[in-house]
């Protein structure tokens, strides 16, 4: 299958190589020249040193040329960056290409998720389908075991795509849930951001475990009054890539939480990660979301006083304890 790659960052290179290797003609698309001058020339990817680019892995820097003549597209850019590259590449875009997103957020000012989002770009006829789960780049990039997830309203694109991505180290399943898979990426990214602040303020495995729970539970709320199935945030989309987002230093999330619990300001930390936190950039649609559906999501609200409101973290983690009682499941 002939495939285009829309990003050069870490899953983006990461997809390029083990696709490559399966057997799919690659090509890869970058905004920035010296970047694909680097990898052309290196066939490394900086953030992966130890990472080897096959060499019939092509690269461009032409949006035109990453689509033409492609079966499928792959948006793998910065989520506050998927409409743009939409926009860009719609004129090239044609009738039947299978375009997968395996970019995680929502877009606040519209509360989009990503694949409504290039819907609304893309004026082709084309099916988009959200590739989401528990997946570090850095392990796939080492053909370590891992899975995810291929979701779509149509079962037979999710199924095509299914297809070409699962090999001897990636498992791939299928949802039509889309809306739940998103959903589930782009906010197990806040929760991550939360359990990497209680490591950094020294707290153990007991309130790291609980704000995994109570975060899912908070996501699974709102999924569930957005018309989501319920299944879903209990399978890969969402139990399984909060769990790998919120426990892993490979986490961006989780890294970028840890230091701001050990008192770096938001800004600083973020630095220190070197790469987009994508956590971050998923507070102000969580927020506009609990806003709009009156759904409770006091992890969410916690995480979005220390972050964009300069709370202190402790404090916050005191009003977390110190909620009037409730019980776990509602009767």
């Amino acid at each position: 299958m002939r495939i285009g790659i829309i990003g050069a960052g870490t899953w983006g290179i990461a997809l390029a190589r083990m696709l490559s290797n399966s057997g799919h003609r690659v090509q890869v698309w970058s905004p920035h020249p010296e970047t694909v001058d680097r990898l052309a020339g290196t066939r490394t990817q900086k953030n992966m040193p130890d990472l080897i680019i096959p060499e019939a892995v092509r690269f461009t820097k032409e949006m035109e040329e990453v689509c033409k003549d492609k079966d499928m597209l792959l948006f793998a850019v910065p989520s506050i960056y998927v409409r743009s590259a939409a926009r860009q590449a719609n004129p090239f875009v044609h009738t039947g290409q299978i375009i997968v997103d395996v970019s995680k957020g929502i877009e606040a000012e519209t509360l989009m998720t990503l694949s409504e989002v290039i819907r609304d770009e893309v004026k082709a006829n084309v099916k988009v389908v959200a590739l989401s789960g528990p997946t570090h780049a850095e392990e796939v990039a080492k053909d370590l075991p891992s899975a995810v997830v291929s979701a779509c309203e149509d079962i037979t694109v999710a199924e095509k795509v299914q297809d070409v991505f699962m090999n001897s180290c990636l498992r791939v399943y299928t949802n039509t849930d889309i809306k739940g898979v998103e959903l589930c990426g782009a906010l197990k990214n806040i929760i991550a951001l939360a359990a990497g602040m209680s490591a950094g303020l020294g707290y153990g495995d007991n309130a790291k475990a609980a704000l995994i729970t109570r975060g899912l539970a908070e996501i699974s709320r709102l999924g569930e009054m957005l018309g989501c199935a319920r299944d879903t945030f209990a399978g890969l989309a969402g139990m399984g890539d909060l769990i790998v987002t919120a426990t892993s230093m490979h986490s961006r999330n989780n890294r970028c939480g840890y230091l701001i619990g050990q008192g770096y300001e938001t800004a600083d930390a973020v630095k220190r990660v070197g790469m987009v936190v994508e956590g971050i950039n998923a507070i102000p649609a969580a927020i506009a979301f609990a806003d709009k559906y009156g759904v409770d999501m006091p992890i969410v609200r916690a995480v979005d006083a220390i972050v964009n409101h300069n709370a202190d973290p402790r404090t916050e983690v005191a009003r977390l304890m110190g909620r009037d009682k409730t019980a776990e499941r509602k009767v």
